[in-house]
C-alpha cells in the first residue's frame, strides 16, 4: 500500500532533522485572534511595534496569502544537554539563553524548511503546479497557535508550545502551500492544574496563566526593549545578559526531552559561562566578530554591554569597579547609564533603590 502525500512529507523531514511535524489548515480559531488583539490593545507587547503592523494578516493566513491551503508546521528541538540554570549562581559570568548558544536558528531552520519545500513541490500529482512559502519568524504569521493546530503541542500558561516528546524547547517553522494536506490528528496533552512556570518568572511577567507582559518579560527587556531598563527589574535580572530561561526550564515536560542531538544547535563552549569582564570590553568591530553568526549580534554592542553592566552591578563584586567607572564615559548614554547604576548597586547607593 503506498504512503499517503502526509506521509512521505513527514518521512522526508525527519531524514532532513525535524524532530516534530504536522499538518493543519491555514486558518486560525477566534480565539487565537482575540488573544491577538488584547495583547496588543492592553500594550502587552511593549515597543515591539512589528505586532500592531499587518495585525489582521497575522490573525489570518489567507490574508498574508490568499492562495494557500495547508500549513506544514515543523519543530527543531534545542533541549540543553546541563541545566540551564546553573550559570546563574556564577555572578562573574553571564546567563545566555539556550537557543542563543548555538549558530542562528533562523539560517539552520530555513535551510531544512527550503529543502523540504522542494520536496513538496515534487509531490504534485496533479499536475496544478504546487506552490509552497517558508517562515522561520520572518513574517506575521501566528507560529504558536498553527503549531498547536497541526498537534505538535499546546501553548502552555508561560504562552509557548510545550511538547508531549520535547518539552519547551522546540524551534518553530512554516510551510506555507497550496496543497490540500489532510490535518494531523488531535493528540492529547495539558497543562493541567501546574503552575511551575508562571512562580518560576523572576519579574512576575504573567498577569494570569496563558497570559504574557513582555514589558516585565526578561527576554524582551534584554533582547527586544531599546534603551534604559526601569530599575524595578534590574536586580532580577541578575546575570542574565540576553534573554531568560526560567519559565521554560521549569516545565516538568521538559524530563521527556532528549538532548538536542542536531550538530548546528550544539552550543558554543565560549557562550556556555562568558566572563562578564570579557563581554563588557568588546567595542563594536569587537562585538560583531565575537557573534559573527549568532542571533545575539543582531541587538548591537550598546544593547549587549548594557545587560552586561547591569549583571556586573549584581555581582557584588567590587573588583569590577574599575572597569564600570570607565564604562561611565561610554560614548552611549544608555551603556553610561547603566554602568553608573551597576557602581551605585556595588557601593551601596541608596539612589538606585
Amino acid at each position: 500500500m503506498s504512503k499517503s502525500i502526509e506521509d512521505r512529507i513527514a518521512d522526508h523531514a525527519r531524514h532532513l532533522g525535524f524532530d516534530a511535524i504536522g499538518f493543519c489548515e491555514a486558518s486560525l480559531p477566534e480565539a487565537a485572534r482575540t488573544r491577538l488583539r488584547q495583547f496588543v490593545e492592553d500594550g502587552r507587547h511593549g515597543a515591539m511595534s512589528w505586532m500592531e503592523q499587518r495585525i489582521d494578516q497575522r490573525g489570518d493566513p489567507k490574508s498574508l496569502w490568499p492562495e494557500v491551503r495547508s500549513v506544514i508546521s515543523l519543530g527543531l528541538s534545542y533541549a540543553p544537554e546541563a541545566d540551564p540554570a546553573e550559570t546563574l549562581d556564577r555572578p562573574d559570568t553571564g546567563t545566555i539563553s539556550v537557543y542563543a548558544r548555538h549558530r542562528d536558528y533562523h539560517d539552520v531552520l530555513k535551510g531544512m524548511l527550503k529543502h523540504l519545500a522542494q520536496f513538496v513541490v515534487r509531490q504534485d500529482v496533479g499536475g496544478d503546479g504546487t506552490q509552497v512559502k517558508v517562515f522561520v519568524d520572518t513574517a506575521p504569521v501566528m507560529e504558536k497557535p498553527l503549531a498547536e493546530q497541526a498537534q505538535l503541542g499546546w501553548q502552555g500558561k508561560h504562552t509557548n508550545v510545550v511538547s508531549r516528546d520535547h518539552g519547551s524547547w522546540l524551534l518553530l517553522g512554516e510551510i506555507f502551500t497550496t496543497l490540500d494536506l489532510t490535518p494531523s490528528p488531535r493528540r492529547a496533552g495539558s497543562c493541567g492544574s501546574c503552575t511551575r512556570c508562571l512562580t518560576a518568572c523572576p519579574t512576575d511577567a504573567f498577569p494570569h496563566p496563558y497570559a504574557l507582559d513582555a514589558r516585565r518579560c526578561i527576554a524582551y527587556l534584554t533582547i527586544e526593549h531599546d534603551g534604559s531598563i526601569p530599575v524595578e527589574f534590574r536586580r532580577a535580572m541578575g546575570n542574565r545578559i540576553y534573554g531568560c530561561d526560567d519559565c521554560l526550564n521549569a516545565c516538568p515536560w521538559n524530563r521527556f526531552a532528549a538532548t538536542s542531538r542536531h550538530l548546528k544547535l550544539q552550543p558554543r563552549a565560549d557562550l556556555m559561562a562568558p566572563k562578564l569582564d570579557d563581554l563588557a570590553r568588546l567595542d563594536d568591530a569587537g562585538f560583531r566578530s565575537f557573534f559573527s553568526g549568532s542571533p545575539i549580534k543582531r541587538i548591537g554592542r550598546n544593547r549587549f554591554v548594557r545587560n552586561v553592566m547591569i549583571a556586573l552591578g549584581n555581582s557584588g563584586d567590587r573588583a569590577h569597579l574599575p572597569l564600570i567607572e570607565t564604562l561611565m564615559r561610554d560614548d552611549n548614554p544608555v551603556v553610561a547609564e547603566a554602568a553608573e547604576w551597576a557602581r551605585g548597586e556595588l557601593l551601596g547607593n541608596e539612589d538606585n533603590e
